[in-house]
């Protein structure tokens, strides 16, 4: 917790100072630094274990801080060792339904909750493709909707695939070499009605979006 600390604390500080109108959204799983980085104005918290703990939400009840409630299987040092759905969006769908009513119970605003169905995180190359072909299932769920895609490996994967079936060998795809897939995900993406992109090609992807 020090050392994540060490590295996020002077940058959000530093970010907080520019003159322009934007959001700070932090990644954590502990609270000690959700509470520091509370303090010093950041806006969006988000988890990927969910706020499972009763102290975490509390503090978010409390706070009114609005929250991205991601979902994984496992922990994520096993997420992807033999992941299992009866199908992956009806399964997340409905994590996500009984997450946000037990939430509103403990005293969190719907209107707090964003959704991340976790792409990469403890699914397969076909659990992947699913969420994201079943995305507008979500919107049923009444809150905004987050998917990040950008660079992640179902788009190495995909590419090798592609390359096989092409009779070529392709044993890697880095992830220097993902644009083109984020983007073809940003766009799907926004197409269904997702509300909010995370990428690592801010530019690239709002170029895509304008044109």
């Amino acid at each position: 917790i020090l050392e994540e600390k060490s590295r996020i604390v002077d940058p959000i500080k530093h970010l907080k100072n520019w003159k322009v109108d934007f959001l700070i959204s932090l990644d954590s799983r502990n609270l000690s630094t959700m509470k520091t980085c509370h303090k010093i104005g950041v806006d969006i918290f988000n988890d990927i274990m969910a706020f499972k703990e009763k102290n975490k939400i509390d503090f978010i009840s409390k706070t009114a801080t609005p929250i991205i409630i991601m979902h994984m299987q496992k922990e994520p040092i096993n997420m992807q060792i033999n992941p299992k759905y009866n199908f992956a969006p009806i399964d997340i769908y409905k994590f996500f339904s009984k997450k946000i009513i037990d939430l509103v119970k403990e005293g969190v605003k719907k209107s707090n909750i964003v959704v991340d169905p976790g792409i990469g995180f403890g699914k397969t190359l076909s659990d992947n493709i699913n969420i994201l072909k079943y995305l507008t299932l979500f919107h049923s769920l009444g809150v905004p909707i987050l998917i990040g895609a950008s660079r992640k490996s179902l788009i190495a994967e995909l590419t090798i695939k592609d390359y096989k079936l092409r009779g070529q060998i392709k044993k890697d795809i880095s992830p220097s070499k993902r644009l083109s897939g984020s983007l073809a995900f940003a766009m799907h993406a926004n197409k269904c009605g997702v509300q909010i992109l995370r990428t690592h090609d801010v530019f690239e992807t709002n170029q895509a979006l304008i044109c």
